[in-house]
C-alpha cells in the first residue's frame, strides 16, 4: 500500500484542481462577464445564479493546496517560493471578490463593488494562467531547492496561459448563464459563448503547437513511439467535443453546451497532465521523490477519505435545492 500512496495523492489533488477549475471557473466567469451586463438588474440576476455556489466551489482550491502541502512538501516547498507573487496576488485578488460579493447587496452604490468583483476575479484567473504556465515551463532546482528568479514566470507563454484561462472561465460563465437565467441575458449569454469557444479553441491549438516546439521533453512525450499511437485520441476527442459544443449552442440547447465546455477543459487538462507527469515539480521531481512520509499520506488519505464524500454530497445537495432559473428580481442574494 505504502508504494502505491504518492500516485493515490497525485490522483486526489489532480482531481481537486479539476473540481476547482470547472466550478469556481463559471462564477470566476460570471464576474468577467460583468462589464458587458446591460444594467445593475441582469449583473444582480448574474450574481444571483452564483450566490448558492460560490463560496462552496472554493473548497477544492483548499483541498489541493492543502494536499500538495501535506502529502508532497518538498516539491511544495520549491513551488511557493518560485511562484509566490502570482499565488499571492490570486489569494488577494479572491479576498476582494468574495469582500464584494457579500457587501455589494447591502451597498448604497454598487459601482465600487461591481469593479472589485469582476477586477478581482479577472486578476484571479490570469494569475491562475500564470502559474499553470509557470508549472509546464518548469522550475530551476539545486540541491532539492528552488534556485531560481522571483520573476522566472514571467515569460509570453504565462501571458499565452493568462489570457487563455481568463477566456475558457469566461466561455464556462456565459454556459452557465445560459442554463441558469432567460430572457435578454441568456440570449446575449449564447451569443458571447459562441465567440468565447471560438477564441478557447485558438488557444487551445497555439498552447498545444508551442509546448512540443518549446519543450523538448514534452514533445519526446506526445512524438516518440509508441507513445503517439496511445495518445493521438486525445486530440481528436478534443475535436469532437469541440463540435459538439458549437452544434449544441447552435440547436439552442442549454446544458449539453456547458457539458461540453467542461469537457473541453477536461481534455486540456489530461493533456497538460500526460506532458508533464510524473512530475510534480517538472522537470526533476517526480511524485514518488517529493512524497512526504508514508505514515503522514496514510494519516491524511483517511481523513480525505471521510470528509470527500461529505464535501460531494454537499455539492449535490445544494445544486438540487437550488435548480431552475433565476429570474430578473428574484434570486438568492
Amino acid at each position: 500500500m505504502e508504494a502505491y500512496l504518492p500516485t493515490i495523492w497525485a490522483a486526489i489533488i489532480a482531481v481537486a484542481v479539476a473540481m476547482y477549475v470547472i466550478l469556481d471557473g463559471f462564477d470566476l466567469g460570471i464576474a468577467i462577464l460583468f462589464p458587458f451586463a446591460k444594467s445593475d438588474g441582469e449583473r444582480d440576476q448574474m450574481m444571483n445564479s452564483i450566490a448558492p455556489f460560490w463560496d462552496g466551489n472554493e473548497t477544492w482550491l483548499v483541498l489541493g493546496g492543502g494536499g500538495l502541502l501535506v502529502a508532497f512538501p518538498r516539491a511544495y516547498a520549491i513551488i511557493m517560493p518560485a511562484l509566490y507573487l502570482p499565488v499571492i496576488v490570486m489569494l488577494l485578488a479572491l479576498v476582494f471578490r468574495g469582500v464584494a460579493f457579500e457587501f455589494r447587496g447591502i451597498s448604497r452604490s454598487k459601482t465600487l463593488w461591481d469593479v472589485a468583483f469582476a477586477g478581482g476575479s479577472l486578476l484571479a484567473a490570469l494569475c491562475q494562467g500564470v502559474i499553470l504556465a509557470g508549472l509546464i515551463q518548469g522550475i530551476k532546482v539545486e540541491n532539492g531547492a528552488f534556485a531560481g528568479g522571483s520573476l522566472d514566470w514571467a515569460t509570453p507563454f504565462a501571458a499565452l496561459c493568462a489570457l487563455g484561462v481568463a477566456v475558457g472561465y469566461a466561455l464556462l460563465g456565459a454556459l452557465w448563464l445560459v442554463i441558469k437565467t432567460e430572457g435578454p441575458l441568456a440570449e446575449r449569454s449564447r451569443g458571447q459563448a459562441k465567440m468565447l469557444l471560438l477564441v478557447v479553441l485558438a488557444f487551445m491549438a497555439v498552447v498545444s503547437l508551442w509546448t512540443p516546439l518549446a519543450y523538448p521533453r514534452i514533445a519526446s512525450r506526445w512524438f516518440s513511439t509508441p507513445n503517439i499511437y496511445f495518445l493521438w485520441p486525445v486530440p481528436i476527442a478534443t475535436a469532437l467535443t469541440a463540435a459538439f459544443t458549437w452544434y449544441s449552442l447552435n440547436k439552442g440547447r442549454e446544458v449539453p453546451p456547458f457539458l461540453g465546455a467542461t469537457g473541453l477543459f477536461l481534455l486540456g487538462y489530461l493533456g497538460l497532465a500526460i506532458s508533464t507527469y510524473p512530475y510534480l515539480v517538472p522537470p526533476v521531481l517526480t511524485v514518488w521523490q517529493a512524497a512526504a512520509a508514508p505514515a503522514s499520506q496514510m494519516f491524511m488519505l483517511i481523513g480525505t477519505v471521510v470528509l470527500l464524500p461529505l464535501i460531494l454530497g454537499y455539492f449535490v445537495l445544494v445544486h438540487w435545492l437550488f435548480a431552475g432559473k433565476v429570474r430578473a428580481g428574484e434570486g438568492y442574494h
